[in-house]
């Protein structure tokens, strides 16, 4: 629900449909008044008409009586209390009037200087009529008499009723076609966003090292200026890099020559320097594999597995040549490591020389991704290593057998160069029989899913 408020296409298309909603109900409101009013204007023409025929046909016979030589011809003017009245009225009193108004009378509406009046009044039934009254003065005749047409308003509000309910739904209609075309509008207008949060995803993901792809003119600069930011951060890292393990090299020669003149005397002096030589040693590595776990904060970076585990695979088949040591390496298409070639060949090179330096015969490296995560398991048929002592083998300069070959740094700097990757590294037991080390590592997202 929070993303979906935060949504831009839901802001803009809901602050354009509120617009366009509120100048739907004016317009409207507008028109109804407008049909309204020609509606009744339309109906006063009808009733002045009526009217007109009235006044038109009336005379006075010989003996002074007013009679109508052609009455209205409306059929409703014969039918009782049919909502259709005609009257002509003398000082107030009807001199003639429909048969619809059978014994009663129309009231007239109230009276002002003008000859016509129009207005609305009550109907024998006590139904609401739209009248229209004129006084006229006929030939010869002394008084003025008062023509007065009434007709119920049913139709006038019936008519007004079916525009508005045909007016509703055709606003209704515009309206939702208004907010369909507002969100194609909003869509295509933003689709080169979401073009680049994927040229994004691509880069985080390891698939591409730089934003890719044509964008409008408004959002070129933009991916003008994150290349030119990906291209800066990689510069950085590579120099930083590059210092660290400069500094690393210029201070292996002093230490090893510290070591040397050490290993050559006897005494608490030497043993105490040849102590610290071997720390200091340990600190330029670690600190050594931390520049070198920058590479893993550039974006774009991957590296295939396969490769490196071939590469590795057949080195160290020379190295441990003498102890005949079978390296499987199960084979999954396309797997990769999202972050540095050379950071991955070291924490594989360190997990697969431990094995071979322990195995018995048989080496296997299995790797898989899953949801995002690479896992990378090396395993032997050596002794393998009991559950109290796995903590300690990740600790940097553990050896629990002082006659095999090492410094006791591998496992803890592969430890090390995982976590700062964001991973782990973990031992168990093997199915082959000795120790099971795995990596779990960021995967490059071309692969998620595969």
């Amino acid at each position: 629900m929070a993303a979906r408020r935060r949504s831009l296409v839901l802001r803009l298309v809901t602050a354009a449909g509120l617009w366009a909603a509120a100048a739907l109900l004016a317009a409207g409101i507008l028109l109804s008044a407008l049909f309204g009013d020609a509606v009744e204007r339309g109906f006063d023409a009808r009733l002045g008409v009526i009217l007109d025929s009235l006044i038109g046909s009336a005379e006075l016979t010989a003996d002074g009586a007013l009679d109508l030589a052609l009455p209205p011809g409306e059929e409703r003017f014969n039918q009782p209390y049919s909502g259709w009245y005609w009257q002509v009225s003398l000082d107030r009193e009807p001199v003639l009037r429909s048969r619809s108004l059978w014994d009663r009378a129309l009231p007239g509406l109230v009276a002002n200087e003008t000859p016509e009046r129009r207005g609305e009044l009550s109907g024998p039934r006590g139904e609401r009529l739209r009248s229209i009254e004129r006084d006229v003065a006929l030939p010869d005749s002394p008084s003025l008499l008062r023509f007065q047409v009434a007709v119920e308003d049913a139709e006038l509000v019936e008519e007004q009723r079916n525009f508005q309910s045909a007016l509703v739904a055709a606003l209704g209609l515009l309206g939702l076609a208004l907010v369909a075309a507002l969100w194609v509008q909003v869509r295509f207008a933003l689709e080169p966003f979401g073009r680049l949060r994927r040229a994004l995803a691509a880069v985080r993901g390891g698939r591409e090292a730089r934003l890719k792809g044509v964008y409008p003119g408004e959002i070129a600069p933009l991916i003008d200026e994150l290349n030119a930011l990906l291209d800066h951060n990689e510069i950085a890292l590579v120099r930083a890099r590059s210092e660290a393990a400069n500094l690393a090299h210029a201070l292996k020669t002093p230490l090893a020559v510290l070591a040397n003149e050490a290993g050559r005397e006897h005494g608490a002096l030497a043993e105490t320097a040849a102590r610290q030589v071997d720390v200091m040693r340990q600190q330029v590595d670690r600190h050594l594999a931390r520049a070198r776990a920058a590479g893993g904060q550039v974006l774009g970076a991957r590296a295939e597995i396969a490769p490196v585990a071939d590469e590795l695979r057949r080195t160290l088949l020379r190295v441990y040549a003498d102890k005949h040591v079978d390296i499987d390496i199960a084979r999954t298409p396309g797997v990769a490591f999202r972050g540095d070639r050379q950071d991955l060949a070291e924490m594989l090179g360190n997990l697969l020389d431990n094995a071979c330096k322990w195995a018995r015969g048989k080496v296997r490296l299995d790797a898989r991704s899953a949801g995002g995560r690479l896992m990378l398991s090396v395993e032997d048929d050596g002794p393998g290593v009991s559950a109290p002592e796995r903590e300690a083998v990740l600790t940097r300069g553990t050896r629990l057998d002082e006659s095999v070959p090492g410094s006791g740094l591998g496992l803890a700097i592969t430890r090390e160069l995982a976590e700062l990757y964001g991973g782990s590294l973990t031992l168990g037991e093997a199915r082959l029989g000795g120790l099971r080390a795995i990596l779990n590592l960021p995967a490059s997202e071309e692969e998620v899913g595969s």
